[in-house]
Protein backbone atom coordinates (compact mmCIF):
# COMPACT_ATOMS: atom_id res chain seq x y z
CA UNK A 1 0.00 0.00 0.00
CA UNK A 2 1.12 3.44 -0.77
CA UNK A 3 0.59 5.89 1.52
CA UNK A 4 1.85 9.90 1.98
CA UNK A 5 2.05 12.24 4.48
CA UNK A 6 3.50 16.22 4.82
CA UNK A 7 6.18 17.67 5.85
CA UNK A 8 8.04 20.46 6.35
CA UNK A 9 10.59 21.36 3.60
CA UNK A 10 13.51 23.69 4.43
CA UNK A 11 13.58 26.32 1.46
CA UNK A 12 16.26 29.15 0.57
CA UNK A 13 16.75 32.12 -1.28
CA UNK A 14 19.37 34.54 -1.61
CA UNK A 15 18.24 38.29 -0.96
CA UNK A 16 20.21 41.47 -2.73
CA UNK A 17 18.63 45.10 -2.07
CA UNK A 18 20.18 47.79 -3.89
CA UNK A 19 21.27 50.46 -1.15
CA UNK A 20 18.73 53.06 -2.34
CA UNK A 21 15.02 51.67 -2.61
CA UNK A 22 12.55 54.10 -4.76
CA UNK A 23 9.32 54.66 -7.12
CA UNK A 24 11.46 52.59 -9.65
CA UNK A 25 12.74 50.13 -8.06
CA UNK A 26 11.18 46.63 -9.08
CA UNK A 27 11.68 43.25 -6.70
CA UNK A 28 13.26 40.39 -9.45
CA UNK A 29 12.28 37.31 -8.13
CA UNK A 30 14.39 34.69 -10.27
CA UNK A 31 14.48 31.33 -10.54
CA UNK A 32 17.19 28.88 -11.76
CA UNK A 33 17.16 26.62 -14.24
CA UNK A 34 17.62 22.48 -13.56
CA UNK A 35 20.90 21.79 -12.29
CA UNK A 36 21.76 25.56 -11.35
CA UNK A 37 21.95 26.91 -7.93
CA UNK A 38 20.52 30.71 -6.60
CA UNK A 39 24.48 31.74 -6.53
CA UNK A 40 24.73 31.60 -9.97
CA UNK A 41 21.45 33.01 -10.82
CA UNK A 42 21.73 35.82 -8.66
CA UNK A 43 24.83 37.00 -10.27
CA UNK A 44 23.28 36.75 -13.67
CA UNK A 45 20.22 37.81 -13.35
CA UNK A 46 22.34 40.92 -11.51
CA UNK A 47 24.27 41.54 -14.54
CA UNK A 48 21.15 41.43 -16.60
CA UNK A 49 19.06 43.61 -14.65
CA UNK A 50 21.60 46.40 -13.40
CA UNK A 51 22.48 46.70 -9.23
CA UNK A 52 19.27 49.18 -8.71
CA UNK A 53 16.82 46.65 -8.48
CA UNK A 54 16.13 43.78 -5.69
CA UNK A 55 16.68 40.50 -6.77
CA UNK A 56 15.19 37.08 -4.56
CA UNK A 57 16.93 34.45 -6.28
CA UNK A 58 15.10 31.48 -5.28
CA UNK A 59 16.80 27.90 -4.41
CA UNK A 60 14.73 24.72 -5.91
CA UNK A 61 13.20 22.56 -3.66
CA UNK A 62 15.06 19.48 -4.99
CA UNK A 63 19.05 18.89 -4.75
CA UNK A 64 21.38 16.50 -6.17
CA UNK A 65 24.96 15.92 -7.23
CA UNK A 66 26.06 16.69 -10.46
CA UNK A 67 27.36 13.49 -11.74
CA UNK A 68 29.38 10.47 -10.05
CA UNK A 69 31.91 10.80 -7.46
CA UNK A 70 30.83 14.57 -7.63
CA UNK A 71 30.38 16.81 -4.63
CA UNK A 72 28.77 19.65 -6.74
CA UNK A 73 24.88 19.89 -6.07
CA UNK A 74 22.25 21.14 -8.54
CA UNK A 75 18.37 21.82 -8.16
CA UNK A 76 15.64 21.58 -9.81
CA UNK A 77 12.34 22.26 -9.56
CA UNK A 78 10.05 19.05 -11.00
CA UNK A 79 10.09 15.81 -12.54
CA UNK A 80 7.40 13.81 -14.16
CA UNK A 81 6.72 11.94 -11.02
CA UNK A 82 3.73 13.28 -8.80
CA UNK A 83 4.29 16.87 -10.85
CA UNK A 84 1.11 18.34 -8.97
CA UNK A 85 2.92 18.48 -5.78
CA UNK A 86 6.13 19.71 -6.87
CA UNK A 87 3.69 22.39 -8.85
CA UNK A 88 2.35 22.83 -5.62
CA UNK A 89 5.59 23.32 -3.74
CA UNK A 90 6.13 25.91 -6.52
CA UNK A 91 3.58 28.32 -5.75
CA UNK A 92 3.97 28.26 -2.14
CA UNK A 93 7.45 28.95 -2.42
CA UNK A 94 7.19 31.67 -4.59
CA UNK A 95 3.87 33.15 -2.86
CA UNK A 96 6.05 33.18 0.58
CA UNK A 97 9.31 34.95 -1.41
CA UNK A 98 7.31 37.42 -3.20
CA UNK A 99 5.71 38.45 0.00
CA UNK A 100 8.50 38.15 2.55
CA UNK A 101 11.19 39.99 0.10
CA UNK A 102 8.50 42.72 -0.88
CA UNK A 103 7.49 43.60 2.62
CA UNK A 104 11.34 43.74 3.69
CA UNK A 105 12.22 46.32 0.55
CA UNK A 106 8.58 47.93 0.83
CA UNK A 107 8.31 46.66 -3.00
CA UNK A 108 4.31 46.58 -3.96
CA UNK A 109 3.03 43.44 -6.27
CA UNK A 110 2.82 46.50 -9.51
CA UNK A 111 6.15 46.41 -8.95
CA UNK A 112 7.19 42.73 -8.76
CA UNK A 113 8.63 40.57 -11.61
CA UNK A 114 8.74 36.55 -11.55
CA UNK A 115 11.46 35.86 -13.89
CA UNK A 116 12.70 32.42 -14.66
CA UNK A 117 15.56 30.13 -17.00
CA UNK A 118 14.83 27.03 -18.76
CA UNK A 119 13.21 24.53 -16.61
CA UNK A 120 11.41 27.03 -14.41
CA UNK A 121 9.95 28.82 -17.15
CA UNK A 122 6.66 26.31 -17.59
CA UNK A 123 5.94 26.95 -13.72
CA UNK A 124 6.62 30.27 -13.29
CA UNK A 125 3.49 30.59 -16.18
CA UNK A 126 1.28 28.33 -14.22
CA UNK A 127 1.88 30.71 -11.27
CA UNK A 128 0.92 33.89 -13.39
CA UNK A 129 -1.96 31.68 -14.45
CA UNK A 130 -2.64 31.00 -10.58
CA UNK A 131 -2.31 33.98 -8.54
CA UNK A 132 -2.37 37.24 -11.24
CA UNK A 133 -2.41 40.59 -8.51
CA UNK A 134 1.12 39.02 -7.03
CA UNK A 135 3.15 40.58 -9.80
CA UNK A 136 3.18 42.99 -12.63
CA UNK A 137 5.59 40.69 -15.14
CA UNK A 138 6.64 37.90 -16.15
CA UNK A 139 10.25 37.16 -17.82
CA UNK A 140 11.13 34.21 -19.75
CA UNK A 141 14.58 32.95 -20.75
CA UNK A 142 15.09 29.84 -22.78
CA UNK A 143 11.62 27.97 -21.43
CA UNK A 144 8.86 26.35 -22.15
CA UNK A 145 5.23 26.95 -21.94
CA UNK A 146 3.72 24.26 -19.84
CA UNK A 147 2.96 21.43 -21.85
CA UNK A 148 -0.63 20.82 -20.88
CA UNK A 149 -2.27 24.17 -21.90
CA UNK A 150 -4.93 23.68 -23.50
CA UNK A 151 -5.48 26.34 -26.52
CA UNK A 152 -9.03 25.73 -27.43
CA UNK A 153 -10.09 27.35 -23.62
CA UNK A 154 -7.10 29.15 -22.89
CA UNK A 155 -6.82 30.68 -19.17
CA UNK A 156 -5.79 34.40 -19.12
CA UNK A 157 -2.97 35.50 -17.83
CA UNK A 158 -2.90 39.22 -16.28
CA UNK A 159 0.72 40.15 -15.82
CA UNK A 160 2.71 41.29 -18.61
CA UNK A 161 4.90 38.67 -20.53
CA UNK A 162 8.39 39.01 -21.77
CA UNK A 163 9.55 35.97 -23.58
CA UNK A 164 13.59 35.42 -25.21
CA UNK A 165 14.30 32.70 -26.50
CA UNK A 166 17.42 31.33 -28.25
CA UNK A 167 17.95 30.57 -31.71
CA UNK A 168 19.86 27.55 -31.72
CA UNK A 169 18.68 26.14 -28.15
CA UNK A 170 19.70 22.41 -27.95
CA UNK A 171 16.78 21.96 -25.93
CA UNK A 172 13.76 24.39 -27.01
CA UNK A 173 14.47 24.40 -30.78
CA UNK A 174 13.52 27.56 -32.34
CA UNK A 175 10.56 26.15 -34.30
CA UNK A 176 9.07 25.30 -30.92
CA UNK A 177 9.88 28.65 -29.69
CA UNK A 178 8.48 31.05 -32.19
CA UNK A 179 4.99 29.32 -31.51
CA UNK A 180 4.73 30.74 -28.49
CA UNK A 181 4.21 34.28 -28.89
CA UNK A 182 0.75 33.72 -30.96
CA UNK A 183 -0.07 30.74 -28.25
CA UNK A 184 0.63 33.23 -25.51
CA UNK A 185 -1.21 36.29 -26.78
CA UNK A 186 -4.54 33.86 -26.37
CA UNK A 187 -3.64 34.46 -22.91
CA UNK A 188 -2.38 37.77 -22.42
CA UNK A 189 -3.26 40.82 -23.66
CA UNK A 190 0.66 42.29 -23.54
CA UNK A 191 3.28 39.93 -25.03
CA UNK A 192 6.55 40.65 -26.54
CA UNK A 193 8.45 37.63 -27.92
CA UNK A 194 12.52 38.00 -28.32
CA UNK A 195 14.53 35.69 -30.26
CA UNK A 196 18.15 36.12 -29.96
CA UNK A 197 21.35 34.56 -31.77
CA UNK A 198 22.80 31.86 -29.23
CA UNK A 199 22.44 28.45 -27.62
CA UNK A 200 20.75 27.11 -24.14
CA UNK A 201 22.36 29.78 -22.09
CA UNK A 202 21.35 32.67 -19.83
CA UNK A 203 20.91 35.51 -22.33
CA UNK A 204 23.34 38.27 -20.06
CA UNK A 205 22.84 40.97 -22.59
CA UNK A 206 19.09 41.05 -22.85
CA UNK A 207 19.91 43.72 -20.06
CA UNK A 208 18.52 46.85 -22.98
CA UNK A 209 15.66 44.59 -24.03
CA UNK A 210 14.55 43.91 -20.07
CA UNK A 211 15.01 47.67 -19.07
CA UNK A 212 12.41 48.52 -22.60
CA UNK A 213 10.33 46.37 -21.26
CA UNK A 214 10.38 47.51 -18.09
CA UNK A 215 10.08 51.25 -18.26
CA UNK A 216 6.88 50.31 -20.58
CA UNK A 217 4.54 47.98 -17.97
CA UNK A 218 5.65 49.53 -14.75
CA UNK A 219 5.17 53.40 -14.40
Amino acid sequence: MERTFSANVGCRYLLHLPEEIGARTVLVAALHGFGQNPEDMLRLTRHMVGPHHAIAAIEGPYGFFLGMGSDKVGYGWITNRRPAESIRLHHEMVRHVLQEAGSEGAIPAERRVLLGFSQAVSLNYRFAEAYPDSVRGVTALCGALPGDWDDARPGRLRPAVLHIARSHDEFYPAERTEQYARRLRLRCDDVEFQLLEGGHRFPSRAGPLWDAWLNRIVA
